[in-house]
């Protein structure tokens, strides 16, 4: 017998704090079985990118830079921020661009997921960027310090089993990547 997960009500909406990239802010619900009411802390974020992009000759474009969480240089697929109103697709070409100076012959959605839904509500849309060609240096934003570099494709699982690509959400845009490929999707 299966049962039916009730959506909580929101009673009341704190104060936000706004941090450029994300705001925060503790709400409070009731908990639809026992009606109490309950905080709980929410975590507002654009949505986001990722991009794996592949050049004519099946190299990816990969980005290493310093990442403050982990106070360490990781290796990621280029991606970022989706601005307001703006088409995810167009978000993935343009990120890719300003960050490698790669430019997609054309891109192709694997899917999105909810990067943390226990506290925010945002998605995060994979994309794959076929017949990458470098145009320009790329213009990294204020306070980015990113170094391109190109991987051969068939080094993925590699660079995921051996600890070099470690962010949680790239190593699901290679899952849905694969999941594509193995439905008959584009490569």
């Amino acid at each position: 017998m299966s049962q039916t997960v009730k959506p909580w009500l929101r009673l009341r909406q704190g104060l936000e704090h706004d941090y450029r990239v994300l705001k925060v802010r503790e709400d409070r619900w009731a908990d639809p079985r026992t009606h109490q009411e309950h905080p709980r802390v929410l975590v507002d974020c654009s949505d986001w990118v990722n991009v794996i992009a592949v050049t004519p000759e099946d190299q990816l474009v990969l980005v290493r830079q310093y990442r403050f969480g982990v106070q360490a240089p990781t290796l990621e697929v280029p991606g970022g921020m989706v601005e307001p109103g703006e088409d995810p697709a167009v978000a993935a070409a343009r990120e890719l661009e300003e960050e490698t100076g790669y430019v997609p012959g054309r891109v192709v959605p694997l899917g999105d997921v909810h990067p943390n839904p226990a506290l925010q509500p945002n998605r995060c849309f994979s994309y794959l960027a076929l017949d990458c060609v470098k145009h320009h240096a790329g213009k990294q934003d204020e306070g980015e310090d990113i170094v391109v570099e190109l991987h051969p494709r068939a080094d993925v699982p590699r660079l995921i089993l051996e600890g070099h690509i470690t962010h949680s959400l790239v190593v699901v845009a290679f899952f849905l990547e694969r999941l594509r490929a193995e439905a008959g999707g584009a490569r």
